[in-house]
């Protein structure tokens, strides 16, 4: 069961679930929390797991005017002020990844740790492997049949919002975010990058975001796609609960993270 909050005039669903830490899953574009259907009994043993469904996806409604990813962090960090009361970890899948990046840019102090899983910091048309998929994507046609039906079960602006609010998705993923590896170096949390080897963004766009956050950890997992989450649900919720619980990383022979000559 789940409850509504008034985040920015937005009444956002959210479920909650666990008990220890605070830690918030922030689901993908045109998704709802189904989607952490593999992740929510194992992180939720460890965790107390937050899990709110952002503006035009899942029981949260529409508003009106674009869709941005900027609007999404704000609302993630309203949620994080009077929903959690204070500081998480965020663990962003996609969309959701794109939203962690920006709360931990905005807010250092809200986010402890970050994980983010298939997220890019471009926009589609310059990282995504097949760029051409975004203009062969309509609301009505079979590519989205299945973010459709889940859509339409939930939403309460009904069946007929969703070829508006898919549009709203599209045009973000065309022209959003729009970050830069300068920007992305103010992000203070420690940050584990993590995507399939075969994701919707290219593994050059994936090792950028790596290399641009400062001490960030990389996990490219073979035999995976952008759903890695649900491929290899066991190995992913291992690695986030490892990251998030290890604290400062020692390697035997470190090259990036070496300290710095005369520390």
């Amino acid at each position: 069961m789940g409850d509504y909050a008034d985040l920015r005039g937005v009444s956002t669903w959210y479920e909650t679930e666990g008990t220890g830490e605070p830690l918030v899953l922030l689901h993908g574009g045109l998704c709802a929390n189904d989607t952490w259907g593999a992740q929510r009994p194992d992180l939720a043993a460890a965790f107390r797991v937050f899990l709110p469904e952002r503006r035009a996806h899942g029981h949260t409604p529409d508003v009106p005017g674009p869709l941005t990813y900027r609007d999404m962090a704000e609302d993630t960090v309203a949620f994080l002020e009077t929903v959690v009361g204070g500081p998480a970890h965020l663990v962003g899948w996609s969309d959701g990844g794109v939203v962690a990046l920006l709360v931990a840019l905005s807010r250092p102090d809200l986010v402890r740790g970050l994980v983010v899983i298939g997220a890019t910091f471009r926009p589609g048309p310059e990282c995504f492997a097949e760029p051409g998929m975004l203009d062969a994507m309509t609301p009505e046609g079979p590519d989205l049949a299945f973010f459709r039906e889940m859509y339409e079960a939930v939403s309460p602006d009904g069946p007929d919002h969703w070829p508006v609010a898919a549009a709203k998705v599209l045009d973000m993923w065309r022209t959003q975010p729009t970050l830069t590896t300068d920007e992305l170096a103010g992000v203070q949390a420690p940050t584990l990058v993590l995507a399939g080897d075969d994701d919707l963004m290219t593994l050059e766009h994936t090792c950028a975001l790596y290399r641009a956050v400062p001490g960030a950890q990389l996990c490219v997992v073979p035999g995976a796609s952008h759903l890695v989450p649900l491929e290899k649900a066991a190995l992913v919720n291992g690695l986030i609960k490892d990251h998030l619980t290890q604290g400062e990383v020692e390697t035997m022979l470190p090259v990036r993270r070496a300290p710095a000559r005369g520390e």
